[in-house]
């Protein structure tokens, strides 16, 4: 269960964590502690799963980069290993189970085209694998989430 304290420290990481050399000095000033409880907590909250990445947010098409949306059809009994192996290739940034005829779905940021290609291909030869569809955005809408603890 979070802490009012976890609460407010992920209220504030959300979108306001400077960028400075220390960042959670600052973080922790605010929050009248010092830099190593915030860090400790952090710590706590990543291992339970709280909190998955903490990062920026860049434009990946403005750096070149180019990403799609995927989709696969996985036989029964293969879904947890296609997952698992799907989350080691650099550049899947999350995937998910979905209900439906292709049941497995993940984002893919790579450094080029031909990049995409072939991590796509790779995937598409895993065991377990029936099939796999590629659904580059063809317009790109940024929404910013915020949740409120």
């Amino acid at each position: 269960m979070l802490s009012t304290f976890d609460k407010a420290l992920l209220n504030i990481i959300q979108t306001g964590l400077p960028l400075e050399p220390r960042p959670f000095a600052k973080v922790a000033a605010c929050l009248a502690v010092d830099e190593a409880t915030v860090l400790k907590r952090l710590v706590w909250l990543k291992k339970h799963n709280y909190v998955r990445r903490i990062g920026a947010f860049f434009d990946s098409a403005y750096l070149g980069y180019v990403s799609t949306l995927a989709a696969v059809k996985v036989r029964d009994g293969y879904t947890e290993a296609v997952a698992e192996a799907i989350n080691t290739y650099p550049g899947v940034t999350h995937n998910y189970e979905r209900e439906g005829e292709y049941n497995l779905w993940f984002t893919l940021l790579t450094a080029g085209q031909d990049e995409q290609e072939k991590t796509l291909a790779a995937i598409a030869q895993l065991a377990g694998v029936d099939s796999l569809i590629s659904l580059p955005a063809t317009e790109k809408y940024k929404v910013s989430v915020e949740f409120t603890l």
